[in-house]
């Protein structure tokens, strides 16, 4: 490369640097922040199951350009929380129905009870005393009314359960209970607004159980939550 070639290549990166200087990095954390708010709205039903997401809207409303929000939809997409259709763009997806809240509740009934066995047998004090921790949060007396702390308990719920799942090893169990428990958070919103009491005490009984290193009885324990958890909630599936 002769000096008229070196001094074009210098040139060229010079310009390319200022350039890149000149343009504006996006925030970093913006497209995850996206995520949290719409996944929020649509936890709490600010956003209607089966219901057209407006990237137009979106823009207006949280300030953002659309490719942030695009990427936090495809996001969803991947948990099964919005759908992408041909023609209309993004939705919302459905409530859970009967067949479908049926089949929730036999794979939990599957996989929670064996997860809790193992949680007993394999779980670390520290990771006890988290579960604990997250349980007491739960249990804090009566979940505000507000629709925004109902994205906040559903999390806790989720935390719950997965920790349980993690603690005893698995962690393929533990991403497809986060999976479920979301649609399971959303039908209950549907009907009602606050977690059942009953289900604080039953997380109680299991947490105690996984403290006590009592496999059969965690096991058990977590069978009988999901079992009282699917009556509470299958009278008002259709």
């Amino acid at each position: 490369m002769d000096d008229r070639e070196n001094m074009t290549h210098s040139i060229s990166l010079l310009e390319g640097g200022a350039a890149a200087q000149r343009q504006i990095a996006r925030p970093s954390g913006l497209v995850d922040e996206v995520y949290r708010r719409i996944r929020a709205d649509i936890m709490s039903l600010k956003i209607l199951p089966d219901t057209r997401i407006s990237v137009d809207n979106m823009v207006r409303e949280l300030g953002v350009s659309q490719t942030p929000i695009r990427e936090a939809l495809s996001m969803l997409e991947a948990i099964g929380l919005v759908t992408k259709k041909h023609f209309i763009g993004y939705c919302t997806a459905p409530r859970l129905d009967r067949r479908q809240l049926q089949e929730l509740f036999e794979f939990r009934l599957l996989i929670e009870p064996y997860a809790a066995r193992r949680a007993a047998e394999a779980m670390s004090d520290g990771t006890i005393c988290a579960l604990e921790s997250v349980a007491s949060q739960l249990g804090d007396g009566q979940p505000p009314q507000a629709d925004s702390s109902h994205a906040m308990l559903a999390d806790l719920d989720s935390e719950f359960h997965q920790m349980i799942a993690r603690g005893g090893g698995n962690n393929l169990i533990a991403e497809s209970l986060a999976r479920l428990h979301t649609h399971l958070h959303i039908f209950r919103f549907c009907f009602r607004r606050e977690l059942a009491d009953e289900a604080m005490v039953e997380h109680e009984v299991v947490v105690k159980a996984i403290r006590a290193r009592d496999a059969e009885a965690a096991e058990t324990s977590m069978r009988e939550h999901i079992e009282k958890s699917y009556a509470r909630l299958a009278s008002y599936a259709v």
